[in-house]
């Protein structure tokens, strides 16, 4: 199962952070955040992070010697909330379904999932139980702009035939980013009956 998105945001504000007491200069440089490149460039447009200006980084690859391509440093906001989830309460232990999997979806993704649940009663595949609530009730995180749900097998592959349909039908960007982040793709074989779904790597 992916990290969720909360913890990955403050280990990428840790990571810089790391970097920012190691260094003199008070920035981390591209080389030392490279697992993490792509979260702490969200973040910068979240205003929890700063990438260093062109001025910045030239006076950076003077002191290093060599070229400094992007840096960053924490924000005030991002110091704060790295101190904050270092303090933050822990949940109480609940027994966890192991059947579920924590799923993150995009505005768009979930826009064609929306749609999908319109037509359910006139698709002739059905729609798997308690997906439609988990769709309306699927919570935003603001950090970085994804919708969180928790889907059993069965969602998951209903979920999958939801972006196929829209794949088809209009864009296929959703499909191949649920394809990328959880391994499923739908695909209608013939030779298998009405309709199969593969493993991402057998697509």
């Amino acid at each position: 199962m992916r990290m969720p998105y909360e913890d990955r945001a403050v280990t990428a504000l840790e990571a810089v952070a790391d970097c920012e007491r190691a260094a003199e200069h008070g920035w981390a440089l591209d080389w030392d955040l490279r697992s993490v490149k792509q979260r702490v460039f969200n973040l910068a447009e979240r205003g929890l992070t700063v990438l260093a200006s062109q001025d910045d980084r030239a006076a950076l690859s003077a002191w290093q010697g060599r070229a400094v391509r992007w840096a960053a440093r924490l924000t005030a906001p991002g110091h704060d909330l790295l101190l904050y989830s270092r303090f933050r309460p822990q949940p109480e232990a609940e027994t966890p379904d192991h059947r579920l999997q924590q799923v993150e979806l995009t505005s768009s993704q979930m826009t064609a999932l929306h749609l999908y649940l319109a037509l359910a009663d006139r698709l002739r595949r059905p729609s798997a139980a308690g997906l439609a609530e988990q769709v309306h009730t699927a919570r935003r995180d603001r950090l970085v702009n994804r919708y969180v749900l928790h889907l059993s097998p069965e969602q998951m592959e209903c979920v999958a035939y939801a972006f196929w349909l829209h794949s088809m039908s209009r864009s296929a960007l959703e499909a191949n980013r649920f394809t990328r982040d959880y391994g499923i793709t739908y695909h209608p074989d013939p030779a298998l009956g009405p309709s199969t779904l593969h493993p991402a790597d057998e697509a």
